[in-house]
């Protein structure tokens, strides 16, 4: 009975969370700071989020309002993207594995159409966490590779470490070639980048401390999520990439501009390097040039360099989650890494990377009440402020520089991160709106008899907007019905209207009326839709009222005629 209840309860719970997870409310109201209204009522930027439980991804603006959605059949796996044309790149979580698992993403134009799905995930490679766009409009991943253990031990990790499989992290750049298939025509292997000083008769034995350009396969405990890395972004002014990996407690800096071949050694590309770790900063302990008193980052999340036209212009910002020695809590960390003007990084002689500390750092007024264990983010403004994302709880904030929180609105569910949208950069209103003109009303009809009629539809959105139509007729259950045409795609308001061609075939029912509607709809937006009134009238069988005459006219002529009979008896 114990057993039989319990296994209810998980049941139920597990409906439950079904549910909500399909059904996301943003109603907290905004926070604005009283000092700050101005600029922030006038600040027309939006920022787009796709929470981490739900099908749906959501374009707000800085009044808390939902002004745009895009539907889904996946869940975020996990970050989403705007392409500057009311397009979002939005990665899916095919593989229901926690720890980021993915599989994919989407490709997702203003309309909903899905115009390009990709899929990496086999029994060997699953993409996860993270995305980013790139200006060629090719798509760079993070996946892990699964390497065996006698793999992992004969490149030089300590068995103890090891679990049955060994997973590092790869990078691929995926080039699209059809609405469901993509090349993949650039790549980059963790696995070509190692040194180890555990084993000298296993690969990659070296002195560790001598190559900050190499990755120590023993350093981490994990064994499986080896690297854990969880953010990746593009510097196209240096056409390098910078990769974040939680459980180094660093983030990583490598060459872009290297063939594939070039990218599994190390030389070749603008460095020269090939595909070696050109910067890293973090935790100098990772590569033997620091101690734990040294490391700045902490499980850290959502490495980016700060864009163009946004003041600290190619520093990097750092969400750091903070899981510290001694007290746990969350800051957003900006550096300056020393790199000169063709994108070379500075390294002392047996040191480590500078610089020694952050440029700017917020936290809490009190550190310990600002706390994120996992996911979050932070994107600087073109305002000089900061947008942070506590992705555990859902609150999204912005700070000035000095660190006073001007505005603030939550969620109310995790979320992986969000991302700031400038005015820009939105599109013009492209929204088709469907509208429906016209009656069909038939009286006298026979029953079985065929009769037609017209209605008008035509699309009353905005300029060059595309309207997908359809018929529903489930609001009409008489009569055979046939539609000419019966849907239609892309009708834009410079189209004009369209008459829609309509015949039914009256039911066999007669003296009788029918009624309904015939519902037209907008195919990407359930809510947009029109009703035409229907109406048919069969009339009274004349056939039936002689049949049903005949015997009442017989009678009474019958009767008649006893009568007269009996009279003329009578007399």
């Amino acid at each position: 009975m114990v057993s039989r209840l319990f296994n209810r309860i998980i049941i139920y719970t597990c409906i439950v969370f079904l549910f909500i997870s399909n059904f996301i409310v943003l109603c907290s109201p905004v926070s604005i700071n009283q000092n700050n209204r101005q600029y922030i009522e006038t600040d027309s930027g939006h920022i787009l989020f796709a929470p981490m439980n739900s099908q749906t991804t959501y374009l707000i603006n800085k009044s808390g309002e939902v002004t745009y959605t895009w539907e889904s059949n996946y869940l975020p796996g996990e970050a989403v993207y705007w392409v500057n044309d009311g397009t979002i790149i939005r990665t899916i979580k095919i593989v229901p594995l926690a720890n980021g698992a993915g599989g994919g993403f989407q490709k997702i134009t203003w309309d909903g159409t899905v115009v390009w799905e990709y899929r990496y995930y086999d029994d060997q490679v699953l993409s996860h966490h993270d995305i980013e766009p790139l200006p060629n409009g090719n798509v760079l991943m993070i996946a892990w590779e699964t390497k065996t253990r006698a793999e992992a031990i004969a490149a030089g990790r300590n068995p103890d470490k090891v679990g049955s499989i060994f997973r590092p992290d790869h990078i691929i750049e995926v080039k699209q070639t059809g609405p469901t298939s993509g090349e993949i025509v650039w790549e980059w292997h963790v696995w070509d980048h190692l040194i180890q000083e555990f084993d000298p008769t296993k690969e990659n034995y070296g002195v560790v401390q001598n190559h900050p350009e190499l990755i120590d396969i023993n350093y981490g405990n994990s064994k499986e999520d080896w690297l854990h890395c969880n953010s990746i972004d593009y510097n196209e002014n240096f056409d390098q990439i910078l990769i974040c990996s939680k459980y180094f407690h660093e983030i990583w800096v490598i060459d872009h501009s290297t063939t594939t071949a070039e990218a599994a050694g190390h030389t070749g590309g603008n460095s020269g390097k090939g595909g070696d770790i050109l910067y890293r900063w973090g935790n100098p302990l990772a590569y033997r040039r620091g101690t734990i008193n040294d490391q700045k980052f902490f499980l850290q999340h959502d490495a980016t360099w700060i864009k163009k036209g946004c003041p600290g212009e190619g520093n990097i910002l750092v969400f750091n989650n903070g899981d510290r020695p001694v007290h746990h809590y969350s800051s957003v960390d900006e550096i300056v890494p020393p790199v000169n003007d063709t994108g070379e990084y500075y390294i002392e002689s047996g040191s480590a990377y500078g610089p020694i500390t952050q440029k700017w750092i917020y936290t809490a007024s009190n550190p310990t009440n600002f706390y994120a264990y996992y996911i979050s983010g932070a994107q600087r403004l073109p305002s000089g402020n900061t947008l942070i994302c506590n992705g555990v709880t859902g609150r999204i904030f912005e700070v000035t520089p000095e660190k006073t929180t001007v505005w603030e609105y939550d969620i109310g569910t995790d979320v992986f991160k969000v991302v700031y949208i400038p005015s820009e950069e939105q599109p013009e209103p492209n929204t088709p709106d469907l509208e429906c003109s016209g009656s069909l009303s038939w009286t006298k009809v026979k029953t079985g008899a065929t009769v037609n009629g017209t209605f008008q539809l035509k699309n009353i959105g905005d300029i060059s907007s595309l309207l997908n139509w359809t018929i529903n007729e489930s609001y009409i259950n008489w009569g055979t019905w046939l539609f000419n045409p019966e849907f239609g795609e892309n009708l834009t308001p410079e189209m004009g209207q369209i008459t829609v061609q309509v015949s039914v075939i009256a039911p066999n029912k007669p003296n009788s009326e029918f009624e309904g509607y015939i519902k037209v709809e907008n195919q990407n937006n359930p809510e947009d839709f029109d009703l035409i009134p229907v109406y048919l009238k069969t009339p009274r069988n004349i056939y039936t009222i002689q049949v049903k005459f005949y015997p009442f006219v017989i009678k009474f002529i019958n009767s008649f005629l006893e009568r007269i009979h009996d009279f003329l008896l009578f007399v």
